[in-house]
Formats: structure tokens, C-alpha cells, sequence
């Protein structure tokens, strides 16, 4: 028996190699060739005859010539999707969205379907479960009387073929790794099926004007499995993300061609489905009953959203000969780099103390706007000596010591006073004329030892 040949894919930009190495040579990525059997052409006869979507024959154009059309989004019906989406759903767009196993990304798009097909044709593929385990999962939801057609169907030439007659203005691959062409040889799930099933769904989508919704599997790591490239041929990115043991989702937008990123919407995990958070501030904030050492509540933005979350400090004298600097939610480096410039500008020294910080709830918060935040509540742990109830923070803190200003500072302060926080400690820059808005009194500064004095 002849042996099987195989080359290397490289996951990142799909080249093929004829053996393994390292580091890619065509796009320089490190560990990403994976072994696979070459694709080889179908036996004549064997593959389904072409679906065609239409004359979308190209032609040549003059830009000043062009008159963009207007195209009315298609709302959801869930607000927080929407506002990921920025919108609502374009026709002929193209999502992409992975999450961990289990994380309800079938949940969510089957309640998004279900809403939908009462106004406009629907159609829900499934290449992981059977029709029987769907009408099950609808059951639960509550929606198993919606008018959604639905199929369970792999071959991604068959699925379109069920699908043009049908004419969907949505439809939804669940998932892009289960389908496969049948112009290839390899298994479903390869890097070559994978992105020429996608760009097949593609095609049809951009064509057809369907809004096209591809699930994907994530890796170890968290991304999406398959070639990278299959992030760049879609509109959207959406990743749907959790904290271990939390009922709280989290979907990000990273790419979107119709909206702005890092928008998040919040859902909860319920038994019903997946349930709205409108207010996701609530989630973030422990409401202590009194004020205690080492909390400092600040207002983080992702995407166009304000949130109010707490950030808790620990500083405790180390046993250790270097002394440990942990950081869940904030950059661990940058917190070293902000008790360097609390040891210099602040002249508080922390040099031979632990320093833990922790953001509430799991969250992340990469943006420098929380540096002002992080060192207070750190010298509040260390002085044992809570900040104040009611009082808000935020600003960035430069090398020199200076607090800089950061993006958005009206509309922080205004979720700030939308929540009844009554003092905040915010940039120069960042801090209004009147300095308050409603019942909120704005302390500006722009020095980090002005910060310090402003606590008390």
C-alpha cells in the first residue's frame, strides 16, 4: 500500500509547506504548521454541479459615479446583540463568532432566529446536532413554535442548494468546521475545506444579499480554529466570552465593518436562555456597605459604553526575596511600572510589600484609564484607610507623574452621576467648567501627588 503524502498548512495565512518547520517563511508566524493530506480533486462526476447566485458579473467603475444605497439594518430583537452588531444586521454581511464549547452560542443565535423568522426568512443549519436535539434546545427556550426552517446538512454545495430556493434573508452555519466541499478530499475541519466552505458562503451571501452568521470553534488559546485568513474574509468578529463558574456572557466585537469594536454586550445565563443585562454596571459593583481599605470604583469604556466597575487592592508585606506584583483584570506590567511612579512622584514606597489587584466580576480592563484607580486603592490597602462612599476615579498616569486625560470624560462622569456617586477625582482636562454634573462634584487634577491629597 502506497504511503499517504502529507504537507504542512500553516494555520495563520494557509500556505502549504512540504515539510515542518518552525516558523512559517511566508508570513513569519512560529508554531502554526500543522500536518494535513493534500486536497485532491474530486473523481469526475462526484462533486455536485455548481450553484449559481446570479449575474454578478464585475464591472468597471468610476468612484464619483457611485451612488451608495441605503441599507436599513435588520434588527435582532436583542438590544445588547445589537449594539455589538452596531445595529442590527446588514444584508450581505458576514459574522463570524466563537466562544468555548458550551458557552451558548447556539442558545443565543437560536433565540435571534426564532424572533426573527415571524418577519423575515429564516434558515438554521446545523452540522453538530440532528433536527430532533434543535426542536429539544427549543423547547427549553420557549420559541419551539417558531416558524424557522431549519436543516441539518454538512455538504456545503447541498446546503446551498436548499438554501436558494428558500431565499433567507439570514442563515446560520452552526459551525463552519462541520461543513465541507466536495470539490475536496480532505476531512471537514482541515484548513483547505475550511476556508473554501467559507468562501463558498461567502460568495452567496455577498450575492444574495443574506446576512450570513458562521459559528466557529476556538482553540486552547481561545481563538478561532482554522486558518486566519478566515477572520479576514468576514464583516464581523465576535467572540462570546465567560469567567469560570459565572452565568454572566460577554460577547466583544474585535472586527466589524458596519460598527465600531470592542462594543460588549452582557447576557445571563438562565434556564430559559439567555436573558439581557441592560445595566451592566450593577454586575461589576460590590455596593459595600460601608467604605473598606483598598476598593476604588472606576468608569472603564468599551466600545461607545460606559462602565462603572470596582478595583480591589491587597498590599501586604512579603516574605518573599522578590515580592510578588498579581494583577487580575489590569496589565501586570503596567501595574510595576504605576508603584514605580508611586515610589518616585508619590514618595510611597512599596518595594518590599505584595501587591495583588483585582478587578470585580472577571473583568478586563486594558485601557490606561484605570491607572489612576489601580494606585490609589493600592496606597488605601497599604495606609489601611477605605478612599470614601460615593467617589468615582479615573485618569491616566504618565512616567513624569502627570494625570492625563482619557477619552469620553463627559460621558463617564454622567454614568457616574446616573448612579449616585457624589465625588469624583478625574484628569484637569476631563474635569467640566462647573465642575459637577447633577450632584456630582468633580475634583480635577493633574498631578498624581494632588491625587493623593484629594483622598484625604
Amino acid at each position: 500500500m502506497a504511503k499517504t503524502k502529507t504537507v504542512f498548512v500553516c494555520d495563520n495565512c494557509g500556505s502549504t509547506q512540504p515539510k515542518w518547520s518552525g516558523q512559517c517563511p511566508d508570513c513569519g508566524a512560529w508554531n502554526t504548521l500543522t500536518e494535513s493530506v493534500p486536497a485532491a480533486p474530486a473523481k469526475p462526476g462526484a462533486a455536485a454541479p455548481p450553484v449559481s447566485f446570479g449575474d454578478t458579473t464585475p464591472q468597471v467603475q468610476k468612484l464619483n459615479a457611485i451612488t451608495p444605497r441605503e441599507t436599513p439594518r435588520t434588527p435582532t430583537g436583542l438590544s445588547e446583540l445589537d449594539r455589538v452588531l452596531g445595529g442590527g444586521l446588514v444584508p450581505g454581511s458576514v459574522i463570524l463568532i466563537g466562544g468555548d464549547p458550551g458557552i451558548g452560542k447556539s442558545t443565543l443565535l437560536l433565540q435571534v432566529l426564532a424572533q426573527l423568522s415571524a418577519d423575515v426568512p429564516a434558515l438554521y443549519d446545523t452540522g453538530e446536532e440532528s433536527l430532533e436535539q434543535v426542536q429539544l434546545r427549543a423547547q427549553r427556550l420557549g420559541v419551539a413554535d417558531a416558524d424557522l426552517a431549519v436543516l441539518a446538512e454538512t455538504c456545503v454545495e447541498r446546503v446551498l442548494a436548499l438554501a436558494k430556493p428558500q431565499a433567507p434573508k439570514l442563515l446560520v452555519i452552526d459551525s463552519i468546521q462541520t461543513v465541507f466541499s466536495q470539490a475536496l478530499s480532505s476531512a471537514p475541519g482541515s484548513v483547505s475545506q475550511v476556508r473554501e466552505s467559507a468562501s463558498m458562503l461567502v460568495r452567496f451571501a455577498k450575492a444574495t444579499g443574506t446576512a450570513l452568521i458562521l459559528v466557529g470553534h476556538v482553540t486552547k488559546e481561545g481563538t478561532i480554529a482554522g486558518p486566519r485568513v478566515l477572520e479576514h474574509m468576514v464583516d464581523t468578529v465576535l467572540y462570546f466570552e465567560a469567567e469560570a463558574s459565572s452565568r454572566f456572557r460577554v460577547i466583544r466585537a474585535v472586527k466589524n465593518r458596519f460598527g465600531a469594536v470592542n462594543e460588549l454586550g452582557v447576557f445571563a445565563m438562565s434556564g430559559a436562555g439567555l436573558k439581557q443585562v441592560k445595566n451592566p454596571s450593577a454586575i461589576f459593583l460590590s455596593r459595600h456597605d460601608t467604605a473598606v481599605p483598598g476598593s476604588a470604583v472606576m468608569v472603564t469604556r468599551e466600545g461607545s459604553r460606559p462602565m462603572l466597575v470596582e478595583v480591589q487592592a491587597l498590599v501586604d508585606g512579603s516574605q518573599l526575596h522578590n515580592p510578588r506584583r498579581v494583577a487580575l483584570g489590569p496589565d501586570s506590567q503596567r501595574l510595576a511600572m504605576l508603584l514605580a511612579v508611586l515610589h518616585r512622584h508619590g514618595g510611597i514606597a512599596l518595594a518590599d510589600q505584595d501587591v495583588f489587584v483585582n478587578v470585580v466580576g472577571g473583568m478586563r480592563v486594558s485601557e490606561t484609564a484605570a491607572d489612576l484607580a489601580v494606585v490609589l486603592a493600592a496606597l488605601s490597602s497599604f495606609r489601611d484607610k477605605p478612599l470614601g462612599e460615593k467617589l468615582i476615579i479615573f485618569g491616566e498616569i504618565g512616567l513624569a507623574g502627570e494625570i492625563r486625560p482619557v477619552p469620553g470624560g463627559e460621558d463617564r462622569l454622567a454614568e457616574a452621576a446616573k448612579h449616585g456617586f457624589t465625588r469624583a477625582i478625574v484628569p484637569k482636562a476631563n474635569a467640566p467648567r462647573s465642575q459637577r454634573v447633577g450632584e456630582l462634584e468633580v475634583v480635577p487634577v493633574g498631578r498624581l501627588a494632588e491625587a493623593i491629597d484629594a483622598t484625604g
